[in-house]
């Protein structure tokens, strides 16, 4: 897996040895980066990448122009794996890596800004997807108007009301579907 453009464009990722994390591809994930660039949401964002995994989401947000990225996951594994995916990209002064549930968040630290751009890519149909934003937007992570792209099975449908969903992709058995946070 590698980083598909901006400044780490071509670099590898370390991926897990097993198969307890599905990593976007990197189709998906140049797919998904056309839509934030055309969108012109990416720039200079503050992201969270919630379920990181190895952090291909986030730290392609950073290689293509955000300015800080918070990655969560729950898994210990997941989190080694992110945080020394950030070390070999040389990004530890843009990232935080929080071993947490995402649904069980705690208040955001006045340290750190809130999040312009989500990326939620969870275990597929678990039904996570609006449980972690309305955790995100309860404990305050969450920036007025937050954009967010959301990653599940292509049969699997998200009904929060605390977003607007403004378009959904299909590629293969992955749904891409992106929303903004309601006023």
């Amino acid at each position: 897996m590698r980083i598909v453009g901006g400044k780490h464009r071509s670099r590898k990722l370390e991926t897990p040895k097993n198969d307890a994390v599905r990593p976007t591809s990197d189709k998906v994930r140049l797919a998904v980066f056309n839509m934030l660039h055309s969108r012109g949401v990416l720039q200079d964002a503050v992201v969270i990448d919630a379920f990181c995994g190895t952090g291909a989401l986030g730290l392609e947000a950073l290689s293509q122009g955000a300015k800080f990225c918070t990655f969560f996951d729950k898994s210990k594994d997941s989190v080694a794996l992110c945080k020394s995916n950030v070390m070999a990209l040389k990004e530890e002064e843009s990232t935080q890596v929080i071993f947490q549930d995402v649904t069980k968040i705690k208040d955001r630290p006045d340290n750190i800004e809130a999040a312009t751009l989500v990326f939620l890519d969870p275990p597929y149909n678990k039904n996570i997807i609006p449980p972690s934003i309305h955790a995100l937007h309860e404990s305050g992570w969450l920036a007025r108007d937050c954009f967010f792209v959301m990653e599940t099975d292509k049969a699997e449908s998200i009904d929060c009301p605390l977003i607007t969903i403004t378009d959904e992709k299909i590629y293969g058995d992955t749904k891409i579907t992106l929303g903004v946070l309601k006023a």
